[in-house]
């Protein structure tokens, strides 16, 4: 079955800087679009960053600019890059290949105080 593995979050300042990292396995990677999405507390789940197959990328409009989404298919894992974090990026991120079945994973936990 599909294994989506997050990690590298953290407690960070405002301001500062996180990788995240999504190891899959169970698919063959390098076929699939990615995407990076995060939930708050009593908050919907949300897209935040896709890539294809092709490295297109897209973002929310709140994290453009802030955020790169990658991808290592020799590794099969994808990356987000968070730079100039602030307090509202605080949530449980998750990744997800498109079209893809199958539960959430555990998440990664970002934090991000003031």
């Amino acid at each position: 079955q599909v294994q989506l593995v997050e990690s590298g979050g953290g407690l960070v300042q405002a301001g500062g800087s996180l990788r995240l990292s999504c190891a899959a396995s169970g698919l063959i990677f390098s076929t699939y679009s990615m995407g990076w999405y995060r939930q708050a507390p009593g908050k919907q789940r949300e897209l935040v960053a896709t890539i294809t197959a092709g490295r297109t990328t897209n973002y929310a409009d709140s994290v453009k600019g802030r955020f790169t989404i990658s991808r290592d298919n020799a590794k099969n894992t994808v990356y987000l890059q968070m730079n100039s974090l602030k307090p509202e990026d605080t949530a449980v991120y998750y990744c997800k290949a498109a079209l893809v079945g199958g539960s959430w994973g555990r998440g990664t936990q970002v934090t991000v105080s003031s």
